[in-house]
Protein backbone atom coordinates (compact mmCIF):
# COMPACT_ATOMS: atom_id res chain seq x y z
CA UNK A 1 0.00 0.00 0.00
CA UNK A 2 2.66 2.45 0.77
CA UNK A 3 4.41 1.69 -2.34
CA UNK A 4 0.72 2.57 -4.48
CA UNK A 5 0.56 5.84 -2.32
CA UNK A 6 4.10 6.74 -3.38
CA UNK A 7 3.84 6.11 -6.56
CA UNK A 8 -0.11 8.02 -6.94
CA UNK A 9 1.77 10.90 -5.44
CA UNK A 10 4.89 11.07 -8.07
CA UNK A 11 2.63 10.66 -10.98
CA UNK A 12 0.21 13.06 -9.33
CA UNK A 13 3.60 15.45 -9.09
CA UNK A 14 4.95 14.66 -12.53
CA UNK A 15 1.13 15.78 -13.88
CA UNK A 16 1.37 18.70 -12.01
CA UNK A 17 4.57 20.01 -13.05
CA UNK A 18 3.53 19.50 -16.47
CA UNK A 19 0.28 20.98 -16.26
CA UNK A 20 2.08 24.00 -15.21
CA UNK A 21 4.99 23.98 -18.23
CA UNK A 22 2.62 23.58 -20.97
CA UNK A 23 0.67 25.87 -19.58
CA UNK A 24 3.45 28.51 -19.28
CA UNK A 25 5.16 27.67 -22.80
CA UNK A 26 2.85 24.92 -24.84
CA UNK A 27 3.46 21.75 -26.46
CA UNK A 28 6.15 22.18 -28.91
CA UNK A 29 8.41 24.19 -26.58
CA UNK A 30 7.67 21.90 -23.39
CA UNK A 31 10.80 19.75 -22.69
CA UNK A 32 10.62 16.67 -20.64
CA UNK A 33 13.94 18.04 -18.78
CA UNK A 34 11.45 21.19 -17.81
CA UNK A 35 8.98 19.47 -16.34
CA UNK A 36 11.78 16.90 -14.68
CA UNK A 37 13.10 20.17 -13.13
CA UNK A 38 9.57 21.16 -12.22
CA UNK A 39 8.39 17.86 -10.59
CA UNK A 40 11.58 17.43 -8.61
CA UNK A 41 11.53 13.95 -9.97
CA UNK A 42 13.93 11.14 -11.53
CA UNK A 43 14.07 10.21 -15.36
CA UNK A 44 13.10 7.40 -14.05
CA UNK A 45 10.19 7.90 -12.30
CA UNK A 46 8.84 9.82 -14.89
CA UNK A 47 8.98 7.28 -18.07
CA UNK A 48 7.60 4.79 -15.37
CA UNK A 49 3.96 6.68 -15.66
CA UNK A 50 4.23 8.74 -19.18
CA UNK A 51 6.92 6.79 -21.65
CA UNK A 52 6.82 9.93 -23.93
CA UNK A 53 5.71 13.85 -24.14
CA UNK A 54 2.83 12.88 -26.12
CA UNK A 55 1.60 10.61 -23.60
CA UNK A 56 2.17 13.07 -20.59
CA UNK A 57 0.25 15.32 -22.57
CA UNK A 58 -2.69 13.19 -23.04
CA UNK A 59 -2.94 12.72 -19.24
CA UNK A 60 -3.19 16.08 -18.94
CA UNK A 61 -5.57 16.60 -21.26
CA UNK A 62 -7.42 13.61 -19.64
CA UNK A 63 -7.60 15.32 -16.23
CA UNK A 64 -9.49 18.52 -17.46
CA UNK A 65 -13.45 17.27 -17.32
CA UNK A 66 -12.85 16.28 -13.76
CA UNK A 67 -11.90 19.61 -12.50
CA UNK A 68 -16.08 20.38 -13.37
CA UNK A 69 -17.13 18.10 -11.00
CA UNK A 70 -19.77 19.93 -8.15
CA UNK A 71 -21.83 18.76 -5.83
CA UNK A 72 -25.25 17.23 -7.30
CA UNK A 73 -28.75 19.97 -7.41
CA UNK A 74 -31.97 18.94 -7.59
CA UNK A 75 -31.92 21.60 -10.08
CA UNK A 76 -30.15 19.96 -13.03
CA UNK A 77 -29.61 23.47 -14.79
CA UNK A 78 -28.36 24.93 -11.53
CA UNK A 79 -25.42 21.94 -11.71
CA UNK A 80 -24.40 22.51 -15.20
CA UNK A 81 -23.94 26.37 -14.08
CA UNK A 82 -21.94 25.70 -11.11
CA UNK A 83 -19.46 23.03 -13.43
CA UNK A 84 -18.72 26.32 -15.25
CA UNK A 85 -18.11 28.79 -12.56
CA UNK A 86 -16.14 26.05 -10.60
CA UNK A 87 -13.87 25.64 -13.53
CA UNK A 88 -13.92 29.38 -13.99
CA UNK A 89 -12.40 29.51 -10.67
CA UNK A 90 -10.37 26.58 -10.42
CA UNK A 91 -8.38 28.05 -13.54
CA UNK A 92 -7.08 30.89 -11.21
CA UNK A 93 -5.37 28.62 -8.87
CA UNK A 94 -4.76 25.37 -10.70
CA UNK A 95 -1.84 24.70 -13.38
CA UNK A 96 -2.91 21.08 -14.18
CA UNK A 97 -6.23 22.25 -14.99
CA UNK A 98 -4.75 25.56 -16.54
CA UNK A 99 -2.44 23.35 -18.52
CA UNK A 100 -4.57 21.09 -20.12
CA UNK A 101 -6.57 23.99 -21.21
CA UNK A 102 -4.16 25.11 -22.67
CA UNK A 103 -3.26 21.90 -24.55
CA UNK A 104 -7.09 21.65 -26.02
CA UNK A 105 -6.69 24.69 -28.07
CA UNK A 106 -2.68 24.88 -28.87
CA UNK A 107 -3.06 24.13 -32.39
CA UNK A 108 0.52 22.93 -32.63
CA UNK A 109 0.12 19.72 -30.41
CA UNK A 110 1.08 16.84 -32.60
CA UNK A 111 -1.08 14.26 -34.08
CA UNK A 112 -0.94 12.02 -31.32
CA UNK A 113 -2.29 14.19 -29.14
CA UNK A 114 -5.92 14.51 -29.12
CA UNK A 115 -7.00 17.80 -28.32
CA UNK A 116 -10.45 17.96 -29.29
CA UNK A 117 -11.26 14.52 -26.82
CA UNK A 118 -11.78 16.91 -23.77
CA UNK A 119 -13.91 18.91 -25.53
CA UNK A 120 -15.89 15.59 -26.15
CA UNK A 121 -15.81 14.48 -23.16
CA UNK A 122 -17.54 18.36 -21.81
CA UNK A 123 -20.14 17.67 -24.43
CA UNK A 124 -21.11 13.63 -23.56
CA UNK A 125 -21.50 14.77 -19.79
CA UNK A 126 -23.10 18.10 -20.01
CA UNK A 127 -25.93 16.66 -22.46
CA UNK A 128 -26.38 13.83 -20.03
CA UNK A 129 -27.34 16.54 -17.49
CA UNK A 130 -29.11 18.29 -19.99
CA UNK A 131 -31.44 15.73 -20.86
CA UNK A 132 -32.11 14.90 -17.74
CA UNK A 133 -33.03 18.99 -16.87
CA UNK A 134 -35.39 18.56 -20.03
CA UNK A 135 -36.96 15.23 -18.49
CA UNK A 136 -38.09 17.52 -15.18
CA UNK A 137 -39.64 19.92 -17.01
CA UNK A 138 -36.42 22.64 -16.65
CA UNK A 139 -35.71 23.35 -20.06
CA UNK A 140 -38.13 24.81 -22.77
CA UNK A 141 -39.60 22.59 -25.25
CA UNK A 142 -37.40 24.25 -27.90
CA UNK A 143 -34.03 23.11 -26.60
CA UNK A 144 -32.10 20.38 -28.08
CA UNK A 145 -29.56 19.32 -25.40
CA UNK A 146 -26.70 18.52 -28.14
CA UNK A 147 -27.35 21.79 -29.91
CA UNK A 148 -26.92 23.87 -26.51
CA UNK A 149 -24.18 21.72 -25.37
CA UNK A 150 -22.59 22.86 -28.06
CA UNK A 151 -22.71 26.37 -28.29
CA UNK A 152 -22.41 26.65 -24.05
CA UNK A 153 -18.96 24.55 -24.69
CA UNK A 154 -17.52 26.92 -27.55
CA UNK A 155 -18.94 29.98 -25.63
CA UNK A 156 -17.13 28.94 -22.57
CA UNK A 157 -13.74 28.30 -24.77
CA UNK A 158 -13.77 31.71 -26.28
CA UNK A 159 -15.20 33.71 -23.13
CA UNK A 160 -12.09 32.14 -20.73
CA UNK A 161 -9.26 32.43 -23.52
CA UNK A 162 -10.66 36.20 -23.98
CA UNK A 163 -10.72 37.07 -20.24
CA UNK A 164 -7.14 35.10 -20.18
CA UNK A 165 -5.68 37.54 -23.11
CA UNK A 166 -7.27 40.61 -21.66
CA UNK A 167 -7.23 40.16 -17.67
CA UNK A 168 -5.19 37.25 -16.90
CA UNK A 169 -8.56 35.27 -16.24
CA UNK A 170 -9.10 37.81 -12.75
CA UNK A 171 -12.78 38.81 -14.56
CA UNK A 172 -13.84 35.44 -15.65
CA UNK A 173 -16.30 35.15 -13.12
CA UNK A 174 -17.64 38.25 -14.34
CA UNK A 175 -17.93 37.44 -17.73
CA UNK A 176 -19.51 33.87 -17.26
CA UNK A 177 -22.21 35.57 -15.60
CA UNK A 178 -22.52 37.66 -18.88
CA UNK A 179 -22.52 34.68 -20.74
CA UNK A 180 -25.56 33.29 -18.29
CA UNK A 181 -27.37 36.18 -18.64
CA UNK A 182 -28.19 35.51 -22.46
CA UNK A 183 -27.92 31.91 -22.51
CA UNK A 184 -30.58 30.96 -19.47
CA UNK A 185 -33.78 33.29 -20.97
CA UNK A 186 -33.51 31.04 -23.90
CA UNK A 187 -33.35 27.65 -22.37
CA UNK A 188 -35.30 27.72 -18.95
CA UNK A 189 -38.08 27.79 -18.43
CA UNK A 190 -39.50 31.06 -16.81
CA UNK A 191 -40.76 30.16 -13.95
CA UNK A 192 -37.30 28.75 -12.51
CA UNK A 193 -34.90 31.69 -13.87
CA UNK A 194 -35.34 33.86 -10.26
CA UNK A 195 -34.20 30.50 -8.70
CA UNK A 196 -30.95 30.52 -10.57
CA UNK A 197 -27.87 31.31 -9.25
CA UNK A 198 -25.92 32.63 -11.89
CA UNK A 199 -23.72 35.41 -9.83
CA UNK A 200 -20.05 35.85 -10.14
CA UNK A 201 -18.95 34.56 -7.71
CA UNK A 202 -21.08 31.55 -8.21
CA UNK A 203 -17.89 29.20 -8.63
CA UNK A 204 -16.09 30.46 -4.95
CA UNK A 205 -19.39 29.94 -3.00
CA UNK A 206 -19.21 26.52 -4.43
CA UNK A 207 -16.25 25.23 -3.76
CA UNK A 208 -16.09 26.97 -0.21
CA UNK A 209 -19.37 25.14 0.75
CA UNK A 210 -18.18 21.74 -0.06
CA UNK A 211 -14.58 21.75 0.48
CA UNK A 212 -14.52 17.78 1.63
CA UNK A 213 -16.13 16.85 -1.34
CA UNK A 214 -14.20 18.26 -3.92
CA UNK A 215 -11.22 17.19 -2.22
CA UNK A 216 -12.71 13.56 -1.77
CA UNK A 217 -13.69 13.77 -5.83
CA UNK A 218 -10.38 14.97 -7.01
CA UNK A 219 -8.32 12.22 -5.06
CA UNK A 220 -10.54 9.28 -6.57
CA UNK A 221 -9.54 10.86 -9.95
CA UNK A 222 -6.19 10.01 -8.80
CA UNK A 223 -6.07 7.22 -7.82
CA UNK A 224 -8.32 5.88 -11.01
CA UNK A 225 -5.93 7.01 -13.12
CA UNK A 226 -2.69 5.80 -11.19
CA UNK A 227 -4.29 2.40 -11.54
CA UNK A 228 -5.19 2.15 -14.76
Amino acid sequence: MAKQERAIRTRRAILEAAGAVFDEHGYTSTTIAMVLERAEVTKGALYFHFPSKESLARAVLDEQVPFGSVPPQPCKLQEIVDMTFVVGQRLLGNALLRGSVRLAVDQETPAGVDHGEPFLQWARRLTTLLEVARDRGELLPTVKPPETVELLVGAFTGVQLMSRALTGRADLGDRLAVLWKHILPSIAVPGLLPALDARADRGLRVLAASPEWAEEHTEERTEERAAS
